[in-house]
């Protein structure tokens, strides 16, 4: 960046309104939707921009009729505002959070399915003890960037593969078959591996994110070389799975914390089990002395042993 000392980070220290203005029309990718987001006009936004740029002596947008788009000198700036700004905004969390009382927002992420079925119904009980904490949670079947503040802490059904993240193995998940009553009544039930030849299955689709590599085990289970079965359905995810099976659609592997929320649901041919899948809690390196996260990891720990013990 320019030496000359109006800089970002010359004389009078670095400009904060410019950086966050920057950073506010880089993420929006429009000056317009800047100024909603910043509660300022398009004008004023463009004007802070073009100082900023004329302090830095380079151009940090391409301007098209369709919107911006960074120049390499705007991606680099780009690049630093938001690790700036994550970790201004993680080091906020931490300063207000009271010593006695853990208080704050609590941003959660983890499949949709595990998310959905398994953490949500208990989310109540931890908020009944610990009302001071706001929850947010974004189920999502990919990976948020816990580094950049996508989330604070994730339950992962897979080990981390980013760097600077602390992990606690939270449960291994087993995966058995199952079906509705209603499916067992109209077709059967499978008594042996072979018998699933006759019978509908629902699996994962290719889009699916899969925590291990042979998930359709199902389809191989107990099948005579040469021969194939044929899916009567593919869903990209767990929770597609679930409410295909609780429809009376057909059979699935589903993990037991599924089955066990769904009390309906017939686990068949109890001896075949898929695969298990071992869940994570994750968070930041930076958010290890936490007071909303270590409640929320021994919260989470005392529910996996409660359903245990079930």
């Amino acid at each position: 960046m320019s030496g000359r000392s109006g800089t970002l980070f010359g004389g009078g220290g670095m400009d904060w309104d410019k950086l966050r203005v920057f950073h506010a029309v880089a993420e929006a990718g429009s000056f317009t939707h800047a100024g909603e987001a910043l509660n300022l006009s398009q004008s004023a936004v463009s004007r802070q921009i073009s100082a900023l740029e004329e302090s830095l002596s380079v151009p940090l947008f391409h301007r098209h009729a369709r919107g911006l788009i960074l120049t390499e000198q705007g991606e680099l700036l780009y690049a630093t505002a938001r690790e700036v700004f994550a970790k201004l905004a993680m080091t906020e969390g931490l300063l207000t959070e009271s010593k006695d009382r853990p208080k704050g927002p609590l941003k959660v992420t983890t499949s949709v399915a595990f998310g959905s079925i398994w953490l949500t119904p208990r989310i109540r009980e931890f908020l009944e003890l610990y009302p001071d904490i706001q929850v947010a949670m974004v189920v999502d079947d990919s990976e948020l960037d816990l580094s950049m503040r996508e989330a604070d802490v994730a339950i992962r059904m897979s080990p981390p593969r980013q760097p600077d993240l602390v992990q606690r193995h939270l449960m291994t998940v087993r995966v058995h078959l199952y079906a509705s009553p209603e499916y067992l009544k109209k077709h059967g039930t499978p008594r042996r591996p072979e018998d699933l030849d006759q019978h509908r299955l629902v699996v994962y689709g290719d889009e699916a994110r899969a925590p291990i590599s042979n998930i359709n085990w199902l389809l191989e289970a107990g099948i005579k070389p040469g021969q194939e079965r044929r899916p009567i359905l593919q869903v990209n995810n767990t929770y597609g799975l679930f409410r295909a099976v609780s429809s009376g659609l057909g059979i699935a592997a589903l993990p037991d914390y599924v089955a066990v929320e769904a009390a309906e649901l017939v686990r068949i041919l109890p001896e075949l089990t898929g695969p298990p899948v071992e869940a994570y809690f994750v968070y930041p390196e930076e958010l290890r002395t936490s007071k909303r996260i270590s409640v929320f990891r021994d919260f989470l720990i005392r529910k996996v042993a409660e359903a245990r013990a079930a």
